[in-house]
């Protein structure tokens, strides 16, 4: 007894000895007790349940089999096992064997993903203490080397037809194979602008080429663009799909039914100032018609007065129907002199009128058929270039302003059945 406790005390002063010298060589003093002296009682017990050999993670490929023991730091049979947020065939039993097929048909049918992390809640309790349970959880993801490309399918052919001003719509689809594709990029042969914008699965993708798409110097009056969308996926594996469109030249219909509007406007109000000069021509015409007339009744009723006054006995009525005759000769050359034939101006007027006439035979010979006439623009040019004869023909006619008549009394004026029958033509 008195030699153990004298080995006691050895050790003692060792143990003080070295706590010295880590005191005094050491600038943070650390006492260091040997393993011989501390709680082997504590360090041996495991009080906390525990699970010894949980795996945070597990990665399965498709077609193989999972057999998986959890393990506890306890006496199994008196706890049991549970399982939460399990993926479809992942099976845990009481004993904590953890068992799944990952059956492919599972992946076909979308009720498993690939690369998609599946989160598992498990749980363990005692059966007699419900107060003593622990809950942890791993991650489970399946991967396959039998991968199935993803694919962009648009929703039309790879080679389309059509016209300037005309829209083409069409679906940009996915074809979904082992990895989905996430994202679309678009790109094409010749800068457009879209009316879409192209980014995922199934975004329309809509455009309208303008009137000048087709340049002049393209070769039979078809340009062609080509389309690209290049899908990328999560593993950035890409699929391109390319659409050829021919785009041909066409008419610009909205703007050649505004040169036919202005064409036609033109021809009217052209129309309208001929008609004024008609009716002053024509007017002018029919005065000095009227006073050539008032001088012819005036020559032959002197005529007729000398005749009869020559027939009288009186010699001085005699006298008088001598003269009467000279009087009614000497009203000639005053009614050439007051009141000239006007021939110029009735050819005028008659050349006027036949232009009038023939511009509203071409206005109704051009007019527009159908919602769009496609020969818009033979038309616009015939009405142009009737119009231009038309000046040409008339550039020494006087054309005046038509401020003090409507077009109302214009038209009236022209379509009078007497102007018409005085210009009419007569059958010889």
């Amino acid at each position: 007894m008195i030699k153990t406790v004298k080995v006691f005390q050895f050790w003692l002063l060792v143990v003080a000895g070295l706590a010295f010298s880590d005191r005094v060589f050491s600038q943070n003093p650390v006492f260091h007790i040997p393993m011989a002296l501390t709680d082997t009682a504590k360090i041996g017990e495991d009080s906390t349940l525990r699970i010894r050999n949980l795996n945070p993670y597990f990665t399965l490929h498709v077609d193989s089999t999972l057999v998986y023991q959890l393990e506890i730091n306890r006496d199994p049979s008196k706890y049991f096992f549970f399982m939460k947020n399990a993926p479809v065939g992942l099976k845990i039993k009481e004993n904590g064997l953890l068992t799944f097929k990952a059956d492919k048909s599972y992946f076909l049918s979308g009720r498993l993903k690939y690369d998609y992390e599946y989160k598992v809640n498990i749980g363990v309790q005692n059966l007699n203490n419900p107060k003593e349970r622990i809950d942890t959880s791993f991650t489970l993801s399946f991967f396959t080397t039998e991968i199935t490309p993803s694919h962009v399918k648009p929703t039309v052919s790879n080679v389309l037809y059509m016209d300037e001003g005309d829209t083409i719509s069409f679906k940009v689809q996915c074809e979904t194979g082992t990895y989905p594709i996430e994202g679309i990029n678009f790109y094409s042969s010749v800068p457009i602008k879209t009316n879409s914008i192209i980014k995922e699965c199934n975004d329309d993708f809509t455009w309208s080429p303008p009137y000048d798409f087709v340049k002049e110097g393209d070769s039979s009056k078809t340009k062609l663009l080509i389309l690209y969308f290049v899908g990328t996926n999560k593993i950035f594996m890409r699929d391109t799909a390319t659409i050829r469109i021919y785009v041909k030249d066409a008419l610009n219909y909205p703007y050649m039914k505004e040169e036919y509007a202005l064409a036609v406007k033109n021809i009217n109000t052209y129309m309208l100032r001929l008609k004024y000069a008609f009716f002053q021509l024509d007017k002018k015409v029919k005065k000095t018609k009227s006073t050539r007339s008032e001088f012819d009744m005036s020559t032959a009723t002197t005529a007729l007065g000398g005749t009869i006054f020559s027939s009288m006995s009186s010699p001085d009525a005699k006298t008088t129907g001598t003269i009467l005759p000279s009087v009614g000769v000497a009203l000639v050359p005053v009614k050439e002199a007051v009141a000239p034939t006007l021939t110029a101006e009735q050819n005028q007027a008659a050349l006027v009128r036949s232009s009038i006439k023939r511009l509203e035979y071409t206005e109704r010979d051009n007019a527009l058929v159908g919602e769009k006439d496609m020969e818009i623009t033979k038309k616009v040019a015939a009405l142009k270039n009737e119009l231009k004869q038309t000046q040409v023909q008339l550039i020494d006619v006087p054309l005046e302003e038509t401020s003090n008549m409507t077009e109302e009394q214009l038209n009236a004026y022209f379509n009078n059945p007497k102007v018409n029958k005085k210009y009419r033509l007569k059958k010889r």
